[in-house]
C-alpha cells in the first residue's frame, strides 16, 4: 500500500502510472487543497486514462493507457482519521508527495499536536509517521517528488523541527529520524494536463497527457525500493549527476533558445527545433559544447541530449519561450555560465556558440 499526498496531474501521470505498470499498490491519495479531484477519483473508482504522446527515438508515440492503481482519495480536512487509519495499515510501504515548493514550510497553526487536522504538509507527514510508529509497525519509505534539490533532506529537517514543536523526543523521534527510509529523488516528465485532442476529452474529467520520456532517480541502492523494477527508475548512491545532466542539457537548452530566438519571430520550443537554422544551432551547441564537459561526470550525456531533442520536437505540446524566459538572468547563471567556464577549463578555449550567445555575461 502507498499513501500519497497529492492528487494532481504529475503524480497520476508518473508514480501512479508506474505503480499500475508494476502491479503494486493500492495507492490511497490524500487531497489537501480545494477542488473536486478527490471526489472525481472516488466516483471513477480510482480509474482514469493517460495519453502518452510525443516522440521517442524519432518515432511519434500516441497511445492511451488506463491506470487502476488508485484505490480511492481522502480529503485531509474532513477525513483525517481515515488518513491515520491508512498510516496504521500493516500493508503500507511508502509515502509519496508532490506538494510543490509551497508545501515545504511550517505553519504557526500547527504549534500544538492536539489542534485537529495539521495544516502544513510536514506536520501532516509527522502525524502520519507518529501514528505508524506508535502502532509498532514497519518504517515506510518516504519519497518526495517535489522538484527541489535535496528534497528529502529539506523535508526531513522540517518534520524534525515540527517534532520539536510538539515535544516529541526519545524512541518515536529516533524511529522517525533513523528508521524511516528517507530518499532524495529527481523526477523528470512533462505532464501538462489534458491532451489538446483526444476521443475522451469532455467525457473523462481525469484524462491527462504525459510525454513518453520519464526518469525517476532515487538516492538509494536498496533493491527493495517499491518502484525499483520500473524501467524509468534509476537507483544511485548519489543522484547529483542526474541533476547536473538535467540542468546543463535540458534546462540549459531551454534557456539558450530564449537567447537565440530573440527577434526571429519563433515563439515555441518546437518551432525553434523545426527551424533549419535554429534547430541545427541548438544541436551543435548541445553535442559540441555542452555534452563534452559532462563526459565522465554523469551517465550517457549524449543519449540524454538526443532524448531532449525528441522531447523538444513533441508535436502534442506547445512550450512557449515566453514562459521559459521568466527569471532569465538567474537561469543563465545556473544553466549556461557554468558550462562555458567548464569548457574553457577543460579545453583551454572558449566554446564558440556559448561565448557568442552570452557575450559580456561570459
Amino acid at each position: 500500500m502507498i499513501l500519497q499526498f497529492g492528487t494532481g496531474n504529475f503524480l497520476r501521470g508518473f508514480a501512479d502510472l508506474f505503480a499500475d505498470e508494476l502491479g503494486i499498490g493500492p495507492v490511497v491519495a490524500v487531497q489537501s487543497t480545494d477542488g473536486d479531484r478527490g471526489a472525481l477519483l472516488n466516483r471513477s473508482g480510482g480509474r482514469y486514462h493517460v495519453a502518452i504522446q510525443g516522440i521517442k527515438e524519432g518515432r511519434v508515440v500516441d497511445e492511451t493507457v488506463e491506470v487502476r492503481s488508485i484505490a480511492g482519495a481522502l480529503i485531509a480536512a474532513t477525513e483525517w482519521e481515515e488518513v491515520l487509519a491508512v498510516a496504521r495499515d500493516p500493508r503500507l510501504v511508502a509515502i509519496l508527495s508532490n506538494t510543490t515548493e509551497a508545501g515545504y514550510s511550517l505553519e504557526e497553526a500547527d504549534a500544538r499536536r492536539d489542534l485537529g487536522t495539521p495544516i502544513s504538509f510536514p506536520a501532516k507527514l509527522l502525524a502520519v509517521l507518529v501514528a505508524r510508529g506508535e502502532a509498532g509497525l514497519a518504517a515506510p519509505w518516504i519519497v518526495p517528488c517535489e522538484l527541489i534539490e535535496g528534497n528529502v533532506d529539506r523535508l526531513k529537517g522540517l518534520v524534525l523541527a515540527q517534532a520539536a514543536r510538539w515535544g516529541l523526543v526519545g524512541e518515536i523521534r529516533e524511529w522517525i529520524a533513523n528508521q524511516c527510509r528517507w530518499v532524495n529523488t529527481l523526477v523528470d516528465r512533462i505532464v501538462p494536463g489534458p491532451p489538446r485532442q483526444h476521443p475522451l476529452l469532455g467525457i473523462e474529467p481525469l484524462l491527462i497527457m504525459a510525454e513518453p520520456f520519464a526518469l525517476w532517480a532515487v538516492e538509494t541502492l536498496d533493491p527493495g525500493f517499491p518502484f525499483a523494477g520500473h524501467p524509468a527508475v534509476v537507483l544511485a548512491a548519489d543522484i547529483s549527476p542526474y541533476s547536473l545532466r538535467k540542468i546543463r542539457i535540458l534546462n540549459g537548452a531551454h534557456t539558450a533558445l530564449v537567447y537565440r530566438a530573440l527577434g526571429t519571430g519563433l515563439e515555441t520550443v518546437r518551432q525553434c527545433l523545426d527551424d533549419p537554422e535554429v534547430g541545427a544551432w541548438l544541436e551543435a551547441l548541445l553535442f559540441e559544447e555542452v555534452v563534452p564537459v559532462l563526459e565522465g561526470r554523469c551517465d550517457d550525456p549524449s543519449g540524454f541530449a538526443r532524448a531532449v531533442l525528441d522531447r523538444f520536437r513533441n508535436p502534442f505540446l506547445e512550450h512557449r519561450l515566453a514562459s521559459i524566459a521568466l527569471n532569465h538572468e538567474a537561469k543563465v547563471a545556473t544553466r549556461l555560465l557554468p558550462t562555458l567556464r567548464d569548457y574553457c577549463e577543460r579545453f583551454g578555449e572558449s566554446p564558440p556558440r556559448l561565448a557568442a550567445l552570452l557575450g559580456a555575461n561570459a
